[in-house]
């Protein structure tokens, strides 16, 4: 198989924008048209119709997928179940998935997590998973021998987006803070997942609400694809997403994908009675505008 590194910048090329789409699950707004009405149709249901319905409109105009699997476990059984149909919904229509767990953990636990994500039959067959390294060192290591072993990615919590990150992230040790201290802890393991393109399957996961430390994360992880969370509802701009992407031969800034959840699922205009016509309309317009400008800001 191709390393995940290739698969995903060929992902981004084919789609003309680093647009990753988040699959945040808010049952509260997934409109009626996604409800049966029949008495024993579930959440999990009517969440599956609106994950492949958002598939189907994202795939031509994003390389990326990234469900959310914090927002599925609440449904328990049933929702850990849909969080593999979705990521394989993803795969099928061509596009890159990436899970959104956050695990971190040590020693056999760790191995236990990596298992469920990377392994050979793993529960979520993602082609990437995110994690949590600020347990340390041994938190990272059994993901990156799994996707060392199937080619698959890492994505690792560097700087976040959330304003609490400074809470912890700022923290300085030994002069430098703590998110950079993490930075430097991961850049030689992204050796060990490169690809043709000359670009790491380890991802970093920078903040777009923090672009300048985004440009000082690249200078550290030159090779690293981001994974930038902070665009769209949280308020940072197409320009501030792509602050630490780099410019291609061709001219136009490479080096990770930008996340968009809330604002290409849950546009104003897709109110809870919206008819399907409607809602495709609304969610296609949402999509392209953040397309667009993150095209134009990479070409910018």
């Amino acid at each position: 198989m191709t390393a995940f590194a290739d698969r995903l910048v060929e992902a981004v090329a084919r789609a003309g924008s680093p647009l990753c789409v988040g699959f945040d699950v808010f049952p509260e707004r997934i409109p009626k048209i996604f409800f049966s009405g029949r008495e024993d149709d579930s959440i999990v249901k009517a969440t599956l119709r609106f994950g492949e319905a958002i598939i189907e409109l994202a795939g031509p105009r994003a390389g990326v997928f990234k469900p959310q699997l914090g927002l599925l476990e609440p449904f328990g059984a049933e929702g850990y179940l849909a969080a593999g149909v979705i990521s394989e919904m993803a795969q099928t229509a061509g596009m890159i998935s990436i899970l959104d767990a956050k695990r971190g953990d040590i020693g056999t636990t760790a191995e236990g997590y990596a298992r469920a994500f990377l392994g050979e039959r793993p529960s979520f067959d993602a082609d990437a998973v995110t994690i949590n390294p600020y347990m340390g060192g041994d938190t990272i290591e059994p993901f990156i021998k799994l996707a060392e072993e199937r080619e698959k990615g890492v994505a690792v919590l560097v700087r976040t987006s959330n304003p609490g990150a400074r809470d912890l992230q700022d923290l300085k040790v030994d002069g430098q803070p703590l998110w950079s201290r993490t930075a430097d802890m991961i850049a030689p393991l992204s050796q060990r997942l490169m690809g043709e393109s000359g670009w790491s399957g380890l991802m970093a996961v920078a903040g777009a609400t923090y672009p300048d430390d985004a440009k000082t994360l690249r200078a550290i992880l030159p090779q690293a694809l981001f994974l930038v969370p902070g665009y769209g509802a949280q308020g940072a701009s197409a320009l501030e997403a792509v602050a630490g992407f780099v410019p291609s031969p061709s001219g136009a800034k490479v080096g990770g994908v930008v996340n968009a959840s809330r604002s290409v699922l849950y546009p104003a205009a897709a109110h809870p009675d919206i008819s399907l016509t409607d809602w495709r309309s609304a969610v296609i317009a949402a999509l392209d505008q953040a397309s667009g400008e993150l095209r134009a800001a990479c070409n910018g």
